[in-house]
């Protein structure tokens, strides 16, 4: 079989990478009770957005008849999407003071073992010697109580309080076990960093980005439990390595021209066990045949 013999038909390739890379994503829309008509709805927008921010011709502005060429959209929509308020998706308050909080703490040789892992913390100032968790957060901001802080992290489980009375920065920080405002934040920057990059590397227009990835399979539950615990192990020495770097170059970099870039670096691991392929059964065999017999008639 010949593919993509009509060259406006999109490849079947990426048409087949689509399909898979929305199930996992179409499962959880259906957990929460987000229907194909509300993302019908988000879709429409989104594509207006793009065409008409990221397709534009030179020295020409972009109309709503070309937006409905280029997305299929009915120019009705077009006019009322490009009408509406641009809503920027700020993060939650709750991250974007912590995630600068849990960066200090991870980088800092004062909040930092020889081995780059972040120390417990005292609340308050005991001694000249040692940072308090007070004193890092007031080092960020001064705007807020550390406290009030620290209520938000115990609830979001992002620290926790030993029995020496000091707060403990979770291994997985800045990832809260409640909180799901916060976790849909990164669930949407993420994974929207790392399609952007695949997605680039696809379109093939640019110098290909940063992207791999190692995969096994016929793998043991035992072996695959290993290879997690490595993964997370060298994985977090990677990621602390670079915020510590980045924490420099920051530094570093004080008025010194453009700052307006940003990165993103990230670690995941996904396991599953594989579903065994259904065999076809007579009952099967047959419905096939009537269904391949009612087309021939």
């Amino acid at each position: 079989m010949i593919k993509n013999k009509n060259p406006a038909r999109p490849p079947d390739a990426l048409i087949a990478a689509l399909k898979k890379l929305l199930i996992p994503l179409v499962r959880l829309l259906i957990s929460k009770g987000i229907t194909l008509p509300v993302l019908v709805s988000i879709l429409k927008d989104t594509f207006v957005e793009v065409a008409a921010r990221d397709f534009l011709m030179k020295d020409k502005a972009q109309t709503d008849s070309r937006i409905n060429v280029l997305t299929g959209v009915h120019r009705k929509d077009i006019k009322a999407i490009r009408g509406k308020p641009y809503q920027d998706s700020l993060p939650p308050q709750a991250i974007g003071l912590g995630a600068q909080i849990v960066s200090h703490w991870v980088s800092n040789e004062s909040t930092t073992d020889n081995k780059g892992h972040p120390l417990p913390l005292a609340r308050y100032k005991k001694s000249l010697s040692q940072t308090s968790f007070e004193e890092l957060v007031q080092s960020i901001s001064k705007d807020v109580r550390p406290r009030a802080v620290l209520d938000e992290w115990l609830h979001l489980g992002v620290a926790e309080i030993n029995e020496q009375d000091q707060v403990v920065l979770n291994r997985e920080a800045f990832i809260p076990e409640k909180g799901f405002t916060e976790k849909a934040f990164y669930f949407g920057r993420n994974l929207h960093d790392h399609i952007a990059t695949t997605a680039n590397n696809l379109a093939g227009k640019e110098e290909p980005s940063l992207e791999r990835s190692v995969h096994f399979s016929k793998l043991s539950q035992a072996a695959i439990n290993r290879l997690e615990y490595e993964a997370e192990k060298h994985g977090m020495k990677a990621l602390l390595s670079l915020n510590r770097l980045a924490q420099e170059e920051s530094k570093n970099n004080v008025g010194k021209g453009n700052k307006n870039w940003r990165f993103n670096f990230g670690l995941y691991f996904y396991a599953e066990e594989a579903k065994e392929k259904k065999k076809n059964t007579p009952d099967l065999i047959k419905r096939k045949k009537t269904a391949i017999n009612g087309l021939d008639e």
